[in-house]
């Protein structure tokens, strides 16, 4: 026996405590699942698809994009901060009824 094993065989826990996935890894389901979401939006057309759908549903579209975006960005300054050089313009667009 390991000497992990023994270890926990010592301290009351089960032999195998803390003997999991590694972290980060997915699971056997979750991998499965993300390759047949990767594969129906393939088979319906792929980034085509997504630019319809972003104009056609822009709600679902944007639910879609702020899951896949990562939750904090640093940007280039030297404490994290986003620098931006120039000028910055929006344009608002009516929803559509």
């Amino acid at each position: 026996m390991s000497n992990k094993v023994l270890e926990n065989i010592s301290s009351g826990k089960p032999p195998n405590a803390g003997a999991g996935r590694p972290k980060g890894s997915l699971n056997k389901s979750t991998k499965e699942i993300k390759e047949l979401i990767i594969n129906a939006l393939d088979k319906a057309g792929g980034v085509d698809y997504l630019v319809r759908q972003a104009d056609e549903n822009p709600s679902a579209f944007m639910s879609l994009v702020g899951k896949v975006l990562p939750l904090q960005v640093n940007g280039a300054g030297a404490n994290g901060e986003h620098l931006i050089d120039g000028s910055i313009s929006v344009k608002f667009i009516p929803a559509k009824k």
